[in-house]
């Protein structure tokens, strides 16, 4: 009897793409290092990976820019548009799938015919507002279409800040009504990976896991796996130093900016913002915004919109502690000799090593080692 290619074990799958054994190890390292886990935790996911059957997955778009979209075709590192696309059989995805109107529709209904049988991905923020008519897709409402198909997914994948915390289309007044996934179909199963856009490497990461473990990566107050929001972008962030030094850029093109002193006078948010930017960064990993001379805006945070703007002035106060007082007191010179600012660097990084989350992927490896 021949094998559907649902049949194939993900390993069969990828030998007969011509992917060697190298390029899959070295894609398997890259996604237990976004984990997370110790090195020797590659050859687990390598295994798990490999023995897994191809899951299916539906990608839903509805109030969204496809920015998440955008960013999943042209990731290259690790190499996610390639293995992606072929270690998911991606059903349904209005703007990369070929069939169109109701055989798209068609294509849906198949792909979703079994109840808990399928992933989901969700871009974009959903309606209610006057019945959620704000967004239809073949004469039904986004509303409709996710309480349908995310109430019957094995899971759901919240991909950007829309589809998460409805992100920019319900900023106030929100005219439309818009809510996340987890407003729009209480009680369902979803993880959120905020950000505008997400990094593609969460997402592979986050399916990673759950071919290796099983289950979804365990995840903050918000929804948010920890292996990706588990830190504050200030604490990873390479201008750090300048901080901790009293090196702020004051106009955008001085001579500090040019130089890359920190941007938080500038109304950089990574002081009260969660994500791994500064880890897995973009294009290939050579660069995200800060490094680029943006600041941070707060994108993957619950009503970024609204509380983390004007975009380019700094917070009044920023929960956890006072950076705002320090920044004040570095720019009056209370760090101009060189015994204060080392006196300053120890308190800021005895606070920041206090006030970090605990990943709690780390604390099931260490639980798993000592047994």
């Amino acid at each position: 009897m021949c094998k559907t290619p649902l049949d194939h074990t993900l390993g069969e799958i990828l030998t007969r793409k011509g992917i060697s054994r190298r390029s899959f190890m070295k894609f398997c390292g890259a996604m237990t290092a976004a984990l997370a886990l110790p090195a020797h935790y590659t050859e687990r996911v390598a295994a798990a990976v490999s023995a897994a059957k191809k899951p299916v997955l539906v990608w839903l778009e509805f109030q969204d820019c496809a920015g998440n979209t955008e960013s999943l075709l042209r990731a290259s590192s690790p190499t996610a548009a390639e293995i992606i696309l072929d270690v998911l059989s991606v059903d349904y995805h209005e703007t990369i799938m070929a069939a169109a109107g109701h055989q798209a529709e068609a294509a849906l209904k198949q792909a979703t015919a079994e109840k808990g049988s399928y992933l989901v991905v969700v871009e974009g923020s959903i309606p209610t507002k006057d019945g959620g008519i704000y967004c239809t897709i073949g004469g039904r409402t986004a509303l409709d279409i996710a309480q349908e198909i995310c109430g019957n997914a094995l899971a759901t994948i919240t991909c950007g800040t829309c589809s998460a915390y409805c992100g920019l289309p319900a900023a106030a007044p929100n005219p439309t009504g818009a809510v996340g996934v987890t407003d729009a179909v209480p009680g369902i199963t979803v993880i959120n990976l905020p950000g505008c856009p997400m990094n593609v490497v969460n997402l592979t990461a986050t399916i990673v896991h759950y071919l290796t473990f099983g289950e979804l990566p365990p995840t903050d107050q918000f929804g948010r796996p920890f292996f990706a929001y588990g830190s504050k972008i200030h604490n990873d962030c390479e201008r750090r130093p300048h901080f901790d030094a009293g090196q702020f850029v004051e106009e955008w093109g001085d001579g500090g900016h040019r130089a890359g002193w920190c941007l938080y006078k500038m109304g950089c948010k990574g002081p009260a913002t969660y994500h791994n930017c500064a880890l897995v960064r973009w294009n290939e990993e050579t660069s995200w915004p800060i490094h680029a001379g943006h600041g941070c805006v707060g994108c993957s945070e619950p009503n970024f919109w609204d509380t983390m703007t004007p975009i380019y002035r700094r917070l009044p106060k920023v929960p956890g502690f006072g950076i705002e007082a320090t920044a004040d007191k570095i720019g009056l010179g209370v760090a101009a000799t060189v015994g204060g600012a080392f006196a300053l660097h120890g308190v800021a990084s005895a606070v920041r090593a206090k006030v970090q989350p605990l990943q709690k992927s780390q604390i099931i490896v260490d639980e798993e080692d000592a047994s």
